[in-house]
Parts: C-alpha cells; structure tokens; sequence
C-alpha cells in the first residue's frame, strides 16, 4: 500500500472501532458486509478477546462476515436460534440526507435487509465519498432476481423508466451469483424522488426477490473523512 493510501484505510479502521465500541456486553450483533464494516468485525473481535465485552454472538450477512468473524473469533448464530438482533453495523452506497441507504455493491443486499431491519439499533459506516443529496445520483440500484425471471423483470423495470444492467463477474465469464443463487440487475434512474415508494415497486415484481434501496432503518450513520492527512469520524 501505497503512503498516499494510508490515511484512508486508517479512516476506515476508525469508523469501524467507533462502531465496534457502540457493541454493550451481551449483545446480538448484526455483522454487515465490506470493507470499513470489516474493520468493525475486527475491532469487535479485539474488544472480546480483550475481555472488554463478554457474550455478544453474531449473525453474518454474507460469507465474508462469516469468514471474517470466525477469524477474529466472534462467536456464530442464526436468524433462527434468536429472537432479536440488538445492533446490526453495516456499509452502504449511498446515503442521502434522510439516512435512506442504497446497497448492494457487493451482492448481499438481500440477506443485509433481512439482519439490518430487524436490529433494534442499525449502525451505517461509510465515507464521506459516499454522502449524496438524492439516492441514485451515482450508484445504481441493485435488484436480486431469480434466474428464470430475468427477462420479464428486466422489460418491467424498463417500464419504470429504469435502466437496467445484468451484473457480471469481474475475474470469472458469466453473471455475478448471489449467496442465494440469483443474479443481479443494476438499475439506473434519472431520477429517486421517491425511493420509500420505489423500494416497494420493485420488490412488487413478479421474479424480484429484494433491492438494494434501504428506507427508515438508519438509527445512526457513521462517516469517515481525512483532512490535512488525518482521519475523523462524524455521525449524521
């Protein structure tokens, strides 16, 4: 890594700790997926090890953050051993001023929905780079279909006034496959002047499984920035 470079992963390392240390004893933690919410998984598993926190168990949202907390020790569960997430940390896209989130970059929207809209306290860490005035001003929206449907759902949101795009893989032929098994449309639009609305009309599209627009489920949003070479955590 490069000098140049080094201030901006010890941003994120300090937006993940800042988010590691909002985790009480206890606790069931949703563990979200990418790389600032890879370094909370490693705080988080440091604060164990420590003994500073004892009895938090965690429940992944992708094979990464299983990989990741098994590596750094944090005990496994699953949505079907409990009965409540207390705190869920995770990444995203976009953030527009309303804390509505777009997700997906890496393909786990769908199972992040599920931990993260169940935790009684959702933690967004980001970086500043990730802040916009209107969700879709430059990431798409990822919608996970299932594979027989992709041609109908692909002409309903072009009726949308969508621009859609089949996600293929970088190093392998073919499309990116989700953990369930699905593929993945991302879908450009001019314009979300209603992303609540929106999030429900596409998951309504026979063959849509679930997409990557996130709507009144950020309890706190955590944000990385450099200045002057030095990293700094504010909250929205």
């Amino acid at each position: 890594m490069t000098a140049a470079a080094d201030p901006v992963k010890l941003m994120k390392q300090e937006v993940g700790k800042a988010a590691a240390a909002l985790v009480e004893s206890g606790s069931i933690v949703g563990l979200g997926t990418g790389s600032t919410t890879a370094y909370a998984i490693q705080f988080l598993g440091d604060r164990l090890k420590s003994g500073e926190i004892k009895d938090i168990v965690g429940v992944p949202t992708s094979f990464q953050a299983e990989v990741l907390s098994k590596q750094y020790g944090i005990p496994l569960t699953t949505l079907d051993a409990i009965d409540r997430i207390d705190i869920a940390i995770d990444g995203a896209d976009e953030v527009d001023p309303q804390k509505n989130l777009i997700k997906g970059g890496g393909a786990a929207h769908t199972r992040e929905k599920v931990v993260d809209y169940l935790a009684n306290r959702f933690i967004v860490v980001v970086d500043s780079g990730k802040l916009v005035d209107r969700l879709g001003s430059v990431f798409a929206v990822p919608v996970e279909v299932i594979p027989m449907a992709i041609a109908p759902v692909t002409r309903a949101i072009e009726k949308l006034g969508g621009k859609p795009e089949l996600r293929m893989g970088v190093k392998k032929a073919g499309p990116v496959i989700t953990d369930q098994g699905n593929m993945v449309i991302d879908v450009k639009f001019d314009i979300i002047s209603d992303p609540v609305n929106l999030e429900k009309t596409l998951n309504n599209i026979p063959g849509v499984l679930e997409n990557g627009i996130f709507v009144n489920c950020v309890d706190l949003v955590l944000i990385g920035e450099v200045k002057d070479s030095q990293p700094i955590v504010r909250q929205l």
